[in-house]
């Protein structure tokens, strides 16, 4: 592929690994190596490196070091904690509706309607407003009677709306509900201070904040003891079995350490860049219509739906041209059906075929940014072109 330069603008979906987070890995492959449960010198040594990556981002959480498990990403995090309080409140004879939103990412809701399906549990879809946000009135109706878990996204993966996490879960706790939330778009750029967030549950994932790929973690409050999903060994407190990652458990410390640390600059930095692709396609592309909310949203995330652009084709020629985009979430890129979310918002069946996601990180600058629209620009001209000369 020729093209006259290369721009990113997929962070939403993946970003690259600090080169300070890869330093700090890189002992544990080669120097380090022990298994952390083995009772030896070289297993200690593994063993004291998670435990200081678990107070560490203990810290940025606000909570107790015992509060947080490491996992392999989100998706099983997601998991761990649905399963865990559906399989929790069956064992108690607690209510076990399982409530959630349609907007959520795919781990979340296909857990919820598999667990629905294979336990017999009520699932309850709260409908969301037209920027993908839960409308806190109908949450609440549907928290009354109990239920065993609620699991709402805090920002969303293809629109960006940030929702109002800590009155969500403040209405969940009136009415005796375990409060999840998947957190994986906000890791590094909203606060997960789960104090003052009144989570029971959180999810995370390191690659979406510049660390490793294959390691996440879920927070659970203490007190809740949730029946572990994966079995096995006794690792991370009998919670979640399999021989510890330790190098990449010491990346995730370190890279969200450091995305709180320059998280002043950072998303300085993400939203001009943002706004700037905001006001770029809106005022040179006509028709486009920005998805998600205009305000409440991720510093980093724009996203768009153009009608009459199919947003596969429109992929296509971004990326020959060496612009890497998204229509939505990477887990259902290449999906020809429309988005799932764009239908929540109340686009047509048509409209949420023509989504478009960007996202900038912390390498994007703003010539980046005039080129990708240049070139956008010019691929949906074309694009038009093609149809009205199909049509005629």
């Amino acid at each position: 592929m020729n093209c006259k330069r290369e721009v990113y603008l997929d962070y939403s979906a993946s970003t690259p690994v600090d080169p300070r987070v890869l330093d700090a890995m890189m002992p544990y492959f080669s120097e380090i190596y022990g298994n952390s449960t083995s009772s030896h010198r070289q297993g200690q040594l593994g063993e004291n490196a998670i435990e200081d990556a678990r107070a560490r981002v203990a810290k940025v959480l606000n909570c107790k070091p015992s509060e947080v498990v490491f996992t392999s990403c989100g998706s099983e995090s997601d998991n761990l904690a649905i399963r865990g309080a559906a399989w929790r409140a069956s064992q108690r004879g607690k209510p076990t509706r399982l409530i959630t939103t349609p907007v959520e990412h795919s781990a979340v809701i296909n857990t919820v309607l598999q667990l629905g399906e294979l336990m017999d549990l009520e699932t309850v879809i709260v409908p969301v407003d037209q920027y993908g946000l839960v409308r806190l009135d109908q949450f609440a109706e549907a928290c009354k009677g109990g239920a065993a878990v609620a699991s709402i996204i805090y920002a969303n993966n293809e629109v960006g709306s940030v929702n109002e996490l800590a009155e969500l879960a403040t209405i969940a706790r009136e009415h005796g509900v375990l409060f999840h939330s998947d957190a994986v778009q906000a890791g590094g750029q909203l606060s997960l201070n789960v104090e003052q967030l009144g989570l029971d549950l959180l999810s995370l994932s390191a690659h979406k904040f510049y660390g490793p790929k294959g390691v996440g973690l879920l927070y659970i409050k203490d007190g809740i003891d949730l029946p572990s999903v994966m079995t096995g060994g006794g690792h991370e407190g009998g919670r979640r079995a399999g021989t510890h990652n330790t190098a990449f458990i010491v990346g995730l410390a370190m890279a969200l350490e450091l995305a709180y640390a320059e998280s002043e600059e950072r998303l300085n930095h993400f939203r001009h860049l943002r706004d700037r692709l905001i006001d770029g396609i809106l005022s040179r592309i006509d028709g486009a219509v920005l998805s998600g909310h205009p305000a409440e949203r991720l510093p980093s995330h724009a996203s768009f739906v153009l009608p009459g652009i199919d947003a596969n084709a429109l992929l296509m020629r971004l990326d020959l041209s060496g612009i890497a985009a998204s229509s939505g979430s990477a887990c259902k890129t290449g999906n020809p059906e429309p988005s799932d979310a764009l239908l929540a918002l109340g686009f047509t069946p048509d409209e949420a075929k023509c989504g478009l996601r960007l996202s900038v990180g912390t390498r994007t600058s703003d010539a980046d940014v005039d080129y990708a629209l240049e070139i956008l620009v010019d691929a949906v001209d074309k694009l038009r072109a093609v149809k009205r000369e199909f049509v005629a």
